[in-house]
C-alpha cells in the first residue's frame, strides 16, 4: 500500500521483558541481537498497530486518546500467547497490564516528554507499535528463552492510500484456516504479503495492493471466498445502498479499525451486512456495475476506496476490471466516514454505540 508523509519517530523505544516483570528504557534504534530466534525463524515475532492521537487541553496537561485500543492489546496478547510454548502461558500479560506499561511507564517517561508536546502541536496522527523479540542469544529450534515486549511510536502526517490499484491473486494464499495463523498479526503472514503484491505488478505495474481468496484451493475458482487485503481488510459497498463486510475467521486478521467504520456506518443510517462473498459473486457483480467500491481498511489509512481492481483468473489472465465509481452517494459516504473516524480521536464527532474511547493524562 501507500506510504506515510511527514513521519517522525520518538526518541526512546520500551523493553519489557516478560520473564523477570522488568521493565526499560532504551535507545530509539537500539539493537536486536542477530542470534536470536525471532531473527532466523520469527518464533515469537509479534506485532501490533494502535493509533493515537495526542493533544493539549489548557495548561500543561497531555491527552493520548485511543479508540477501542483494548480489542488491540486483546489481539497482540493472543499473538503473544500463540508464540508461547504451553507451560509458558502464564508470561503472556493480561490487557490491564499491557495498558499499565504503555501508558504510564513508556508514555510517562521524562525523555518522550518534548517528542509528545511537539506532537501535540502539530495537531498530527500518532501509531504505536508494539512488538515481541527473543531476547535470548540462541539459534536452536524451540520456544523464546527471554521472550520480551518492546515498543516504539512515532507521528505522521497523513497516510497516502489514495488513489490506490488492487489485483486479485487466486494462486496465492496469506495463511491456512487449519495452523490458526491468519487471524493474528505475525510476522511470519506478511512475506506471503508482500510477495502477493510483487506478483499483482506483474499483471498490473500500478498495483500496490493484492486481494487474497481463501485457503480452499482445490474448489472451482468462481466458489473460493475472498478474505482480506494483503496488510489491511476489505469492505465492499454496493449500488443498491449496502455494505458488507467479512465475517472474522481462522484466515482474516479481525480489524479494530473496521469495527469502528461499521458503527459509524449504522450510526449514518447505511445497512451493513456481515456475510462471506464469493470470488462468483465478486466477478458477477463487477461485470454487472453493480459494485461502488471496495476499501482497504486499517489502522495507519483508516479507510482507503480501490481506485481500480483487477480481477484475474487461474492463469493469471485479466477477465474484468473495477473502477471505483466516483460521485457515487455511497462513495461519498465512505469518505465522510473515514473523516469522522478521525474526528472521534480529536473530540470532534460523537463516539457511536459500540465503540470505546480512552483518554489518558500525562
Amino acid at each position: 500500500m501507500a506510504k506515510f508523509e511527514g513521519i517522525h519517530w520518538a526518541p526512546r523505544q520500551m523493553r519489557y521483558m516478560l520473564s523477570e516483570k522488568q521493565f526499560d528504557i532504551l535507545e530509539y534504534d537500539s539493537k536486536v541481537f542477530a542470534i536470536s530466534r525471532s531473527i532466523h525463524y520469527a518464533m515469537f515475532l509479534v506485532f501490533e498497530g494502535i493509533r493515537f492521537f495526542c493533544r493539549k487541553d489548557g495548561g500543561r496537561e497531555l491527552k493520548l486518546t485511543f479508540l477501542n485500543w483494548d480489542h488491540n492489546l486483546e489481539r497482540f496478547r493472543k499473538g503473544i500467547a500463540f508464540n508461547l510454548a504451553r507451560e509458558q502461558q502464564a508470561l503472556t500479560p493480561s490487557v490491564e497490564e499491557m495498558e499499565h506499561i504503555f501508558i504510564h511507564q513508556y508514555f510517562q517517561d521524562p525523555a518522550l516528554r518534548p517528542f509528545l508536546e511537539e506532537m501535540a502541536a502539530s495537531n498530527a496522527q500518532g501509531y504505536l507499535r508494539p512488538f515481541t523479540v527473543d531476547e535470548e542469544l540462541s539459534i536452536g529450534v524451540t520456544f523464546p528463552g527471554k521472550p520480551a515486549v518492546r515498543a516504539g511510536f512515532n507521528r505522521y502526517d497523513r497516510y497516502l492510500g489514495e488513489p490506490f490499484c488492487g489485483v486479485v491473486v487466486p494462486n496465492m494464499v496469506r495463511a491456512v484456516g487449519i495452523n490458526k495463523t491468519g487471524c493474528l498479526k505475525l510476522g511470519i503472514n506478511y512475506l506471503m504479503s508482500a510477495k502477493a503484491v510483487d506478483h499483482a505488478k506483474e499483471i498490473e505495474p500500478e498495483a500496490a495492493a493484492a486481494l487474497f481468496l481463501d485457503d480452499q484451493t482445490s474448489e472451482p475458482l468462481e466458489n473460493r471466498q475472498i478474505t482480506e487485503w494483503d496488510s489491511s481488510c476489505c469492505l465492499f459497498a454496493f449500488t443498491d445502498g449496502t455494505i458488507v463486510k467479512i465475517p472474522e475467521s481462522p484466515l482474516i486478521l479481525p480489524s479494530v479499525t473496521i469495527r469502528g467504520i461499521v458503527s459509524i456506518l449504522k450510526e449514518m443510517g447505511t445497512p451493513v451486512e456481515e456475510r462471506f462473498i464469493t470470488y462468483g459473486e465478486l466477478l458477477k457483480a463487477v461485470r454487472e456495475d453493480k459494485l461502488v467500491a471496495i476499501c482497504s481498511v486499517g489502522t495507519a489509512g483508516i479507510l482507503n476506496r480501490c481506485q481500480k481492481l483487477v480481477l484475474i483468473n487461474a492463469r493469471d489472465e485479466v477477465i474484468a476490471v473495477h473502477h471505483e465509481k466516483k460521485g457515487h452517494p455511497l462513495d461519498k459516504r465512505l469518505a465522510v466516514v473515514r473523516e469522522t473516524y478521525w474526528k472521534i480521536y480529536k473530540g470532534q464527532a460523537k463516539l457511536p454505540a459500540g465503540m470505546n474511547l480512552f483518554m489518558y493524562n500525562l
